[in-house]
């Protein structure tokens, strides 16, 4: 019997075996929803002394409503921008980057004058917005001069360094022309080690689709990936980005998907591609990771996975949740709580770089 098959059975033991009495739903509890003002034009800038939190272009109304449900004191300065009087207690979806700002300048000289002295690496951005993006031609200027200015200082070399020394990441961020919101954030701390949070993978020339840099930085957020021989079921998979990362790492996958494959990634070896939908497959062994990024409803995507650990079907869990038109927050806590009472442990939701209209979800199944 191939693995993931199921011998046909008698009659009577094609019946459901009788299941245990399911714990009612933790009832969700939706905080009063916040009326999100118009975010201003030009950009308010920030003031020294308070937190900045950027994110994606268009979301910030997401993070200011985010952020004032965990009553931080939030003030929205602009497109892709909110401030708050502290930081949050727990982590948010929509932040990218966040940082005390210790200092507002306009020029590089004053910005290096404003970062620590201690081994700092220091990083330089606009946020990610129409008119930050337009700025960014002047980030590789303040770079230049602010290295110069700190050189024989011992610097980390790259953000990774800067991570595995304990070193802090300098904040550079120029939140309007020629005026910059300095500050430092512990590597170790910091929501991510790119750039004002924006991870940049590589799009190869053989990925099927762009998903497949959705699943590059959604492992480098997670922190640890599949490896050589871990089993891994890919749920929506096809054309077979995500399948085909995978394969890299020297996993076995197994593909679930009505549409096609691309046909490197069907012949490959290591691929067993299953015709049927996410919802009606189940695995004939134990699934050391499962990963799911199906463009469909986000509460019945979230019951899906929950299924997966109520049945303990795999350990690990990486998935790509699409966000509905409305109420986008509301949702995204029924989904938490439905993967939370399912069985997953340290949910954890994120709306990554590469992400779009979409958030990244990380779990570990309960033991």
């Amino acid at each position: 019997m191939r693995k993931g098959h199921h011998k046909t059975k008698r009659r009577d033991e094609r019946r459901p075996a009788p299941r245990e009495p399911r714990a009612a739903p933790t009832p969700v509890v939706i905080p009063h929803r916040v009326k999100i003002p118009k975010p201003p034009f030009p950009v308010t800038l920030p003031t020294p002394g308070k937190w900045l939190w950027t994110c994606r272009d268009g979301f910030e109304g997401l993070l200011y409503e985010e952020l004032c449900w965990k009553r931080c004191g939030a003030t929205l300065l602009g497109a892709g921008l909110v401030e708050t009087e502290r930081p949050p207690p727990t982590p948010t979806t929509f932040a990218r980057m966040g940082f005390r700002v210790d200092a507002l300048v306009t020029t590089p000289q004053e910005a290096a004058a404003a970062l620590p002295s201690q081994p700092t690496r220091v990083q330089v951005w606009v946020p990610d917005t129409q008119a930050g993006n337009a700025r960014a031609g002047e980030c590789l200027a303040w770079e230049s001069t602010i290295a110069a200015l700190r050189e024989g200082q011992k610097d980390p070399s790259t953000p990774w360094a800067a991570f595995e020394a304990g070193a802090l990441l300098g904040q550079v961020c120029l939140v309007a022309p020629h005026t910059a919101a300095v500050g430092f954030v512990s590597a170790r701390e910091a929501l991510s080690l790119a750039a004002g949070g924006r991870a940049r993978m590589k799009r190869t020339a053989d990925a099927p689709s762009r998903a497949a840099m959705k699943l590059d930085e959604a492992l480098e957020w997670v922190g640890v990936a599949p490896g050589k021989g871990d089993l891994c079921v890919d749920l929506g998979s096809a054309p077979g980005g995500w399948t085909r990362r995978l394969l890299e790492r020297g996993a076995r996958v197994w593909s679930v998907d009505t549409g096609l494959l691309a046909p490197d990634v069907a012949k490959h070896p290591r691929v067993r591609h299953f015709h049927q939908t996410a919802f009606a497959f189940q695995p004939g062994e134990a699934v050391d990771w499962l990963f799911c990024d199906m463009a469909w409803r986000p509460l019945e995507v979230a019951q899906l996975l929950a299924k997966w650990a109520r049945n303990r079907w795999a350990t690990q869990l990486v998935a790509n949740i699409k966000l509905p038109m409305k109420d986008k927050l509301p949702v995204l806590l029924r989904v938490r709580a439905t993967l939370e009472d399912g069985g997953w442990s340290g949910v954890q939701t994120r709306q990554l770089y590469h992400d779009r209209d979409e958030v990244t979800v990380r779990a570990v199944r309960k033991h």
